[in-house]
């Protein structure tokens, strides 16, 4: 496990921010987590974190329920809020057990019941890791597909809201008051720019993109 954590951290350089008033816990923490070459940031409280926090972008978070001011649970609540999209594991006493299933539903990942064992604590960021460079890899997907839809002139978005539909290319040169050669050239060319050779894949971008029909946009370039 340890190895597998590490070689990730490597390629990624994800970051565990740890979460917990105890010290020994977040000596203990850090130290087991640091050895698998993950990066780690220990804090005494949420407020603590809050105060140093800087772009946090990469990782997951160790977060103990029960703190004093600002609770785990509650800053779990406000993470959306704080654009806070890693993943969570939660770091719980026996008495928390009814809060920390409030905290998973509320979208903690995970559990760490006190006292937790070594092997467990590495199982959980280990799969907490994953979850996280899933996130990144389809942010990085659909930014990529962005960018290439806003490559498109006006004109290709017409054409492309209107094939994505179902539409023939000389349907959709009626609807536009264009020849169907002038179509197909709008067509090849919007198609290389959104890096698709089937009709199949560019209603796959579409909707992933949201892009439907009815709402493709056709209000920027001419």
């Amino acid at each position: 496990m340890n190895s597998q954590v590490g070689q990730i951290a490597m390629m990624f350089a994800e970051t565990v921010y740890i979460i917990d008033d105890d010290p020994s816990v977040r000596s203990a923490l850090t130290n087991l987590v640091g050895s698998t070459g993950l990066h780690t940031h220990a804090y005494d409280s949420v407020d603590s974190f809050l105060q140093g926090k800087s772009t946090i972008s990469a990782g997951c978070f160790l977060l103990d329920i029960r703190m004093p001011g600002l609770n785990g649970f509650e800053f779990l609540m406000k993470m959306t809020d704080l654009r806070l999209r890693l993943p969570v594991i939660l770091i719980t006493g026996h008495g928390d057990i009814p809060t920390t299933v409030r905290g998973m539903r509320a979208g903690a990942i995970d559990f760490l019941a006190k006292p937790f064992r070594e092997g467990e604590v590495l199982e959980a960021v280990s799969r907490a890791i994953g979850i996280d460079r899933e996130r990144r890899a389809d942010d990085a997907g659909r930014a990529d597909i962005t960018t290439r839809y806003d490559s498109l002139s006006r004109r290709e978005r017409q054409v492309m809201a209107l094939v994505t539909a179902g539409k023939m290319n000389k349907q959709v040169a009626g609807d536009l008051g264009l020849s169907e050669i002038t179509v197909k050239v709008h067509r090849g060319t919007l198609m290389r720019k959104m890096g698709v050779r089937t009709l199949a894949d560019l209603v796959r971008l579409s909707e992933a993109l949201g892009l439907f029909p009815s709402n493709l946009s056709t209000g920027c370039k001419v």
